[in-house]
Formats: structure tokens, C-alpha cells, sequence
């Protein structure tokens, strides 16, 4: 696996493989990797030729008071796992090399940015939106592969390629859970031993509320019976709501196609976790 850590040096083997008709497909990260990324790995080697990967801590999508100084950043280990899950590329740019000279141009993806977890981090969204337009400009892949844990990021990402024309396709990945139904995250090595018990029951609630969906219970019903099982016992609950998954607004029993979005404080880390079904 090569390295890079220059958009120069990025685009000159880019220019290499197209030149030998190669197609890419991209990963980007944040990195501290865990399985969850290297299936989106795997994912992008069975979608194109050249898999390039970045691992890049983006401060423009932390708000005040969260860790972005604190944000577990483990290179050498993420590398050695990248190597075994075949990637071809590793894209490690520095701060500064991914915003110059003070750049101030943002992107902003309207009203689907400031729900749910935008309600809840201002700005977040569109740091998210700025950074990974960026990385598409400078890796110009064929596909580009995220992971569907973070939903309402997959379909902001989604909506910035459709509004701009940006010539990549997005390919979202099934999350990846533990053998006790928690999503894999970062930051689930911010829970305590007493917390990580506690945490599968996100995923619980979520499948909960699924099956009293398709049993025809009301939705507000479930979503407020939901968030105070979780209250209490712990967990702070920035939103647990049923949602029309084409565009996250606030589903009615009428919906179909049907996403339950849900983020809550459990000690330090923020959780978030999803369920996308049809009825």
C-alpha cells in the first residue's frame, strides 16, 4: 500500500492509474479504524480497480466543547490494518494541507443538514459537507463508499452530489455491530465497563419500535415510550424519531418506507444508531 500525504502526490498517482484505463473507488475516513471501516474496504475493492482510503480528523465538523483535540487518532495500527485489507492508497493529509492559506468556503446542503443531528450540532453538517466535496475534487474517484450508521450524513452526502453534479456514486454499506447488536464506533472505547453493557440497548430500542411499527402501534406513542426506557437507565436522548427515509422528516402512519434515526449521550460518547425498513 502506498502513502501519500500531499494532494500533489495524490493526484499524480491518480493520473497514473486512469492513464491506464484503472477505475477508483474511495473510503474516507477519520480514522481509528475498527470493522466497520475495513468492510466498506472490502466493499470498495469488489467496486473498482484502486481502492484509496483517507484517514483525516476534520475540525470543521466539531463543535464547541467535543473532542476533536481528544479524538482517538491511531495511525500506525489503522495502516497496518489497511494493508490487510488491501487497499491501494492511503490519503494522510495534515491540516493545513486540506484547508490553505485559511480557506473560508463552505458547502451547505440546506434544511436536511440542520435535522435531527443538526438540530443537535450546529454546523456539523456542513463541515461534513465542505470536507468531503474537497476529498472528491482531490481523489476523483468512480464511487465513493460510505458506512449507512450514520444515516442522516450518508443522505446530506447524497444530496450534495445530486444538487452539484458531482460525477461520483455513492454506495452505502449495511452497518457493522457486535455481537450484541451495538454499531461499531470510534468512540464506543469512550464507554466505561459499566456503560458498554448498557449500550446495546439503543440497538434493542431501535428494534423495538420496528416491530411495534409493523404491529400498528402509534408512532408518537412508541417514540416517547422508547426515549423514557432509555432515560432511564441512563441514557441522555438528543432524539429517537420514525422518519420517511427519503428525506428524514417526521414520518406519519401512513409512510411506507420508513427510517428510525436515534442519537443519545450514554457517559462521554454521543451514540447514534438507525433501522431503515419497509413496511
Amino acid at each position: 500500500m502506498q502513502k501519500v500525504t500531499t494532494v500533489s502526490q495524490l493526484r499524480e498517482q491518480i493520473k497514473q492509474w486512469r492513464k491506464q484505463g484503472l477505475s477508483v473507488s474511495f473510503v474516507p475516513t477519520m480514522g481509528n479504524l475498527h470493522e466497520g471501516h475495513i468492510k466498506l474496504v472490502t466493499e470498495a475493492r469488489k467496486l473498482a480497480d484502486k481502492v484509496v482510503v483517507s484517514i483525516f480528523v476534520n475540525p470543521t465538523q466539531f463543535g464547541e466543547g467535543e473532542d476533536f483535540e481528544s479524538y482517538p487518532r491511531t495511525e500506525l495500527v489503522d495502516q497496518e490494518k489497511l494493508i490487510q485489507a488491501q487497499a491501494d492508497l492511503l490519503f494522510l493529509p495534515t491540516v493545513f494541507e486540506m484547508y490553505p492559506n485559511k480557506a473560508t468556503s463552505s458547502i451547505s446542503v440546506g434544511k436536511l443538514a440542520t435535522l435531527h443531528c443538526g438540530a443537535h450540532r450546529m454546523g456539523h453538517f456542513d463541515g461534513v459537507a465542505t470536507v468531503v466535496t474537497k476529498l472528491f475534487n482531490m481523489v476523483q474517484p468512480d464511487i465513493a463508499v460510505f458506512g449507512e450508521k450514520d444515516f442522516q450524513q450518508l443522505a446530506v452526502i447524497r444530496k450534495m452530489v445530486q444538487d452539484l453534479n458531482i460525477a461520483v456514486e455513492i454506495k452505502g454499506v449495511q452497518t457493522e455491530r457486535e455481537s450484541d447488536g451495538l454499531a461499531m464506533s470510534s468512540r464506543n472505547g469512550y464507554l466505561t465497563e459499566k456503560e458498554r453493557l448498557l449500550a446495546p440497548m439503543l440497538y434493542q430500542a431501535l428494534c423495538k419500535t420496528r416491530d411495534e411499527i409493523l404491529q400498528g402501534k402509534k408512532f408518537k406513542i412508541i417514540e416517547q415510550e422508547q426515549k423514557k426506557s432509555l432515560e432511564i437507565v441512563g441514557f441522555k436522548v438528543d432524539y429517537f424519531s420514525i422518519c420517511k427515509a427519503d428525506n428524514l422528516q417526521l414520518a406519519s402512519e401512513n409512510d411506507k418506507t420508513l427510517v428510525i434515526l436515534a442519537a443519545a449521550k450514554l457517559g462521554k460518547p454521543r451514540l447514534i444508531d438507525n433501522i431503515f425498513f419497509s413496511k
